[in-house]
């Protein structure tokens, strides 16, 4: 994923759910995940497709359940 792509997406994710605190970090070496993560807690995985020229991006975002809060 181009430094260009992530911007773009980190600007739509932003913009689309409503917090500037959202950040994309480009990963340290060619291959490995781009991470995700709002005000510097890590929320999920950024993924790039190519299908026969069209482009779009998946936000996988992984809840552990000892995060969930208890419902009454």
């Amino acid at each position: 994923m181009t430094a260009n792509e992530i911007a773009r997406v980190q600007s739509y994710l932003r913009r689309t759910l409503s917090n500037e605190r959202i950040a994309i970090t480009p990963p340290v070496r060619p291959g490995a995940p781009v991470e995700v993560s709002i005000a510097g807690e890590f929320i999920g995985v950024l993924y790039r497709d190519d299908d026969e020229g069209e482009i779009s991006f998946s936000l996988n975002i992984s809840i552990l359940e000892e995060d969930l809060p208890t419902v009454a």
